[in-house]
């Protein structure tokens, strides 16, 4: 079954509707009547909304996690140990999105595809985005982990199906089939391959802001794993041609194979992560 679902992951033809709407300063009303995007964001949290950049639109975004807020005033409740993503965006066309970011954690680069497949609408009850995602550790290094490291240890990829529906102004929900494959893993009995399905939605609050929350839950994770799922709360808020994301969160990478396969807080012990998403758009 895992292996079907990968294959039906990974084979998701690169094929794009197009898209019709967006809010407010980000947004466009447009004369074709479907549903406004599900998510304000690009992000719910760590996982990838169904939201879509507009062609020839470019995107900066800033993602910090501090580090965790355990250890309070010692470390300025994570300050001291924090993570940061940059990351550049260009929409191709009103259905596809290509991205190039640097993540401090472990060194990371990445690059990824984003592609709309299916738009809410009168003929279809959700929106369908695929999500492919390619990642390489450079940290990595053999006296560390005693073990000979080439290019396919560094590289870590992952395939994703989003789903989502935008039920009414206020509620909005997502599911994510995931696959991912990390080259290396930290926990020796992980297997590489490795399968989770993300669950996200957003709840308006008001005109401006609204809680986000996403969930992976991991289906294969090996016993005795020091890593769990990731688990993050937080909200948006709409300033202009920003949205600004604040959320507290137990997993601190921010790129795919990093949240799901190595997030390692706990929110029962208050050993988790605050941070924030903050995006910027420019038209061209």
């Amino acid at each position: 079954m895992k292996k079907t679902i990968a294959l039906l992951l990974l084979c998701m033809p690169f094929l794009l509707f197009s898209q019709d709407d967006l809010l407010a300063s980000l947004e466009r009303k447009d004369t074709a009547r479907v549903t406004d995007f599900a998510f304000k964001g690009l992000k719910i949290v760590n996982f990838e909304s169904t939201k879509m950049l507009y062609k020839r639109e470019f995107y900066f975004i800033i993602s910090h996690r501090f580090g965790s807020i355990k250890n309070g005033i010692d470390d300025f409740f994570g300050l001291d140990a924090a993570n940061t993503r940059l990351q550049f965006l260009y929409g191709i066309s009103d259905g596809v999105d290509v991205s190039f970011s640097r993540n401090s954690f472990n060194k990371t680069y990445e690059t990824s595809l984003k592609y709309r497949l299916i738009q809410q609408g009168p003929g279809s009850p959700v929106t369908l985005v695929g999500y492919s995602q390619a990642a390489v550790n450079t940290f990595l290094d053999e006296d560390l982990v005693q073990q000979p490291i080439g290019f396919a240890e560094r590289l870590s990829v992952t395939q994703q199906l989003l789903i989502s529906r935008k039920f009414n102004e206020k509620l909005s929900l997502q599911l994510m089939p995931t696959f991912f494959h990390e080259g290396y893993v930290d926990y020796a009995p992980q297997e590489n391959a490795q399968f989770v399905m993300g669950f996200g939605g957003r709840y308006k609050l008001g005109k401006r802001w609204s809680l986000n929350v996403d969930y992976g839950w991991h289906l294969n994770r090996a016993d005795g794993s020091p890593f769990v799922n990731p688990l993050s709360i937080g909200v948006d808020i709409e300033t202009g041609g920003h949205v600004f994301q604040l959320h507290f969160t137990n997993a601190q990478p921010t790129f795919e194979s990093g949240f799901l396969g190595n997030a390692a807080g706990d929110w029962g012990d208050g050993n988790i992560y605050f941070g924030f998403n903050l995006s910027r758009v420019f038209n061209f």
